[in-house]
């Protein structure tokens, strides 16, 4: 079974209701410096964030590393990424614990894809690591391709990361907290579009007002 298929269907609902409610809201079409989208769906006791930023928002530019600074900045901002803790605050009573950690990026040579799980069930990643590499080299130059093709149309590299949480008292998360403004500075607004059990909004956030009431 697939863990995340009440909550994917809850963010497809999510990216319809809201393209709708919205005009101009396109899920990742609009890539624009100073500016990172929060998608967040609520399906019973499931939390799921979607956060899209443009690299320069996250590491300051949005191509492969080219020298050491570059690196180490990439690094740094992943391993930020890779700890929710770090970048949301939820409402302690909720009870949320972190299940799933992605953290992607499209930033030339040094595509990114790093998925952590926090439980124990690891069999079917494991059976789809050995398929993939079976078809390494095909992937490989397919892989490279997709993104030199993204990259001629789109120019710009992104960090795509996702945060899945599961929470013992939902009903008790009333707010959400990011320091996103304090670890990624260039960013200038966040547009949070939420999608719960009880409610369905789209909402800006700055360095300034940083919380989302639910």
């Amino acid at each position: 079974m697939n863990k995340f298929s009440p909550i994917a269907l809850a963010l497809g609902l999510l990216f319809t209701h809201t393209a709708m409610a919205e005009e101009g809201f396109r899920q990742h079409d609009a890539h624009v410096h100073g500016e990172v989208e929060f998608n967040i769906a609520q399906d019973g006791d499931e939390l799921l964030f979607e956060i899209t930023s443009p690299g320069a928002d996250v590491v300051g530019f949005e191509h492969a590393a080219e020298n050491e600074a570059q690196k180490q900045a990439l690094a740094k901002a992943i391993a930020q990424l890779e700890k929710p803790i770090e970048v949301l605050a939820l409402s302690s009573s909720a009870q949320c614990e972190i299940e799933h950690v992605s953290v992607r990026h499209t930033l030339g040579e040094d595509d990114h894809d790093h998925d952590l799980d926090h439980d124990h069930d690891h069999d079917h990643d494991h059976d789809q690591h050995d398929e993939h590499n079976d078809h390494a080299d095909h992937a490989d130059h397919a892989d490279h391709a997709d993104h030199a093709d993204h990259e001629e149309h789109a120019g710009h590299g992104e960090f795509t990361v996702e945060y899945h949480y599961q929470c013992g008292e939902i009903s008790q998360l009333k707010q959400i907290d990011t320091q996103w403004f304090s670890l990624f500075p260039s960013t200038e607004k966040v547009r949070a579009n939420v999608l719960t059990d009880t409610e369905q909004k789209a909402v800006d956030l700055n360095a300034k007002n940083s919380t989302i009431k639910l």
